[in-house]
């Protein structure tokens, strides 16, 4: 059988691959496993769950409470709430378990279930195995008072915006800000912490009705935040996806700024504060060259890491760095956050066009983007790539062209069977030619 976790919980269609016995099973499960590894002893365990605004989180919440409290585990019902938002409450309310339903940027059908251990923390690769090999086991049930409690926390919203304008120093009055809800998790939180900490908010997009997640909005289709941004005058736009862990901003003349581009204005304002650890951010192989080139020239380190925010993640914790992220827009601050969270993004870039008294294109200024294309090659043997000679001599010779002001990356897919192709260079031009050509070379010699 396939795993059912991947790198961000358990994903898929609604009512389909992802059914409400399923998540009832899971959640059973996570609370058995749990207990066995000492997270409940002594005490009566608590959990909360969140979720985001698709329609379907609403059975699929229902499952993982009667889970959860009939394995005797008390829950705390958050509502709507983004993941980072389910993930600090998980910690501030000393939750033993936090659970978040939603399938982030993906589609409206389908939807997702993440578990976060104490403290706000993504579980261990090893405990989910284990809850996963542990699905629908025999076993004793609690009876009368031992069954978990349930009960509704209404003021989930108020402390997380609270608690995201507590991390910034300036009032951002007189800022006029777009945001991007997405129709999604941060529709209500969202506008109220930017306006709780005085900026004008335009919201857009914020006025989901359980089907219109992510639908042609959010930090996948930036056309309607630069509109937005134009029509309304506004200093600044921020787009953010389905559960709010991601955000990706424009700035007032319409252009877009991206998540490479937001982590070099961050880097620069933490280390100026002394609060960049080490002098370094964490970023993964995807994060454009001009970003590693900006910031080895403002004395700040770059660890690299796989693409994927629990690879961003898990270098932080082992290495004790504060800042790291994608060009996706996945930027995590450790001193607030356990994961990526677009609200805390979006403010803590405000403040520093408050602190500097810049406008964002000023300060995204820092860094120049190469041009980036990227070549999916399907139809051939991944597991080949990393071994043929003819493919090898392809890029050390495509590499010996771009120099230094360029680069190539081929990564086969974790998911898929293809190869990706990844130029940059000081031109579209030939970054496209470059990239075409290794992407012929990867057919020739690689095709199943």
């Amino acid at each position: 059988m396939a795993r059912l976790f991947g790198t961000d919980g358990v994903r898929g269609l609604a009512n389909g691959d992802l059914t409400a016995e399923l998540a009832l099973d899971l959640s059973v499960s996570a609370a058995h496993i749990l207990a066995e590894r000492g997270t409940f002893a002594g005490h009566r365990p608590t959990a909360v769950v969140g979720r985001d605004t698709r329609v379907s989180g609403q059975f699929l919440e229902a499952a993982v409470v009667a889970g959860l409290a009939s394995a005797g585990v008390d829950v705390l019902l958050l509502g709507e709430l983004p993941t980072p938002g389910v993930a600090w409450l998980t910690a501030e309310l000393g939750a033993d378990l936090g659970v978040m339903l939603s399938a982030s940027h993906n589609a409206m059908p389908d939807n997702g279930i993440k578990f976060l251990a104490r403290g706000g923390v993504k579980l261990d690769d090893a405990i989910e195995a284990a809850i996963e090999k542990r699905l629908r086991e025999p076993w004793d049930r609690p009876t009368g008072a031992a069954v978990g409690r349930v009960r509704t926390h209404d003021t989930a919203v108020e402390q997380y915006a609270a608690h995201l304008v507590g991390t910034i120093e300036h009032p951002l009055a007189g800022l006029r800000v777009v945001l991007d809800c997405a129709h999604g998790a941060a529709s209500a939180a969202g506008p109220r912490a930017l306006r709780d900490a005085g900026a004008e908010v335009v919201a857009i997009c914020a006025e989901p009705d359980g089907t219109n997640i992510n639908e042609g909005c959010g930090s996948t289709h930036l056309e309607v935040l630069q509109a937005a941004v134009l029509e309304h005058g506004a200093d600044v736009g921020f787009a953010l996806d389905g559960d709010a862990d991601r955000c990706l901003a424009v700035d007032r003349r319409g252009e877009v700024v991206d998540g490479d581009q937001i982590l070099a204005v961050l880097a620069l304002s933490m280390r100026e504060a002394g609060r960049l650890h080490d002098d370094t951010v964490v970023a993964t192989v995807m994060s454009n060259l001009g970003f590693v080139q900006a910031m080895k020239a403002a004395g700040i380190g770059v660890r690299q890491t796989k693409v994927g925010d629990r690879y961003v993640l898990e270098a932080m914790k082992v290495l004790g760095f504060t800042l790291g992220g994608e060009q996706s827009g996945h930027v995590i601050m450790s001193q607030h956050a356990t994961t990526g969270d677009g609200l805390l993004t979006a403010l803590h870039v405000l403040d520093r066009m408050v602190a500097t008294g810049q406008e964002l294109h000023e300060l995204a200024a820092v860094m120049t983007r190469l041009p980036q294309v990227l070549v999916n090659v399907p139809g051939v043997d991944k597991a080949r790539a990393d071994e043929d000679f003819v493919l090898a001599a392809a890029v050390a010779d495509a590499e010996a062209e771009l120099g230094d002001e360029g680069r190539v990356l081929l990564r086969p897919s974790g998911t898929e069977p293809l190869v990706r192709v990844m130029v940059e260079a000081p031109t579209a031009e030939q970054a496209r030619s470059v990239s075409d050509r290794l992407a012929g070379v990867v057919r020739d010699q690689l095709s199943l």
